[in-house]
């Protein structure tokens, strides 16, 4: 085994770029949970704007105006969830696998002409001063801008939850709903705009996959990714932080166990591709073991307003 041809600062910057869309769909995610909704049809969603955001960006060869098409799309796609599970009080498990099943098709359909074909290419963004640092410079201030906007969201989402009279009424209606709901506050809106987010953010993390980390349409490319994403927010305790740590784990594993395998590691591969699920889900059950971990009170509950 040669481990002399992996280069640590490509491997960090490669780790950056692998946790991305997981990251943008779990802070997403942690929203729509925060508010008390269990959406289980992230995969659905993330597959759904991959190929939305690609066929988008292929018509306009603009990437920019793929990643706006994936938002949109992934939003569009968790509407009805939000109309079934809000107003017609359907159960939100069985209507977020029912999302994922209509995604997976769905993307199917609009997959098929964009096969074969390559994503036009998406800049990097070198930062001024810090990106000639060396070493750091190429590890961390040399990314696309989709990088340096999951971590901004990260933050984003910490302080609106943590500091912000808006984020404390959204984590208020996601413990008790009813309390929520007798100080005057819209919960069935304010669940609508939370999951709406949650979609959002689930086709930007599926449509970096195929604008930049592939950068193809391949049916089926998000292989798990929405599932890894759910149990990554449940398994950090619903804290923003603790998300970015475990997609940063999960995508720091993905990218050392293809190394490994390139470096010709003496272990089985099947062993190796399966290293980023069972050390991510291990490492955050440890996490989540040492500290308070209670899910939001009202989390998968339906609210009726006559209550």
């Amino acid at each position: 085994m040669d481990l002399s041809s992996i280069n640590p600062v490509l491997l960090i910057a490669s780790i950056m770029v692998s946790a991305t869309p997981i990251l943008l769909a779990a802070i997403g995610e942690l929203v729509v949970e925060k508010s008390g909704v269990l959406n289980l049809g992230v995969e659905g969603m993330m597959i759904t704007g991959a190929v939305v955001g690609f066929a988008v960006a292929v018509s306009n060869t603009s990437p920019g105006l793929g990643f706006v098409g994936a938002a949109l799309a992934g939003a569009l796609l968790s509407l009805p969830f939000a109309l079934l599970t809000q107003y017609l009080m359907s159960n939100q498990v069985a209507t977020g696998l029912g999302l994922m099943m209509v995604g997976l098709g769905l993307s199917s359909l609009i997959g098929k002409p964009y096969e074969g074909m390559k994503a036009p290419p998406f800049p990097k963004v070198e930062i001024p001063l810090l990106s000639d640092l060396p070493i750091f410079g190429r590890m961390l201030f040399s990314h696309d801008i989709m990088v340096y906007f999951s971590v901004a969201l990260v933050v984003a989402v910490w302080a609106f939850l943590k500091y912000t009279r808006a984020g404390l009424i959204l984590r208020a209606v996601g413990e008790a709903h009813d309390s929520a709901h007798a100080l005057g506050y819209k919960v069935r809106h304010i669940r609508i705009l939370a999951i709406l987010f949650g979609g959002a953010c689930a086709g930007l993390g599926g449509a970096y996959l195929s604008l930049v980390r592939v950068p193809q349409w391949t049916e089926g490319m998000t292989a798990g990714a929405g599932w890894i994403a759910l149990a990554i927010v449940v398994f950090a305790s619903w804290r923003p932080g603790r998300v970015a740590v475990g997609a940063y784990l999960f995508g720091g594993v993905s990218v050392l166990q293809l190394n490994l395998q390139a470096a010709g590691a003496d272990v089985p591969v099947a062993l190796l591709s399966a290293s980023p699920y069972l050390i991510t889900i291990l490492v955050l059950v440890i996490i989540s073991a040492r500290g308070a971990h209670a899910a939001p009170a009202s989390l998968g509950r339906p609210f009726h307003a006559s209550h």
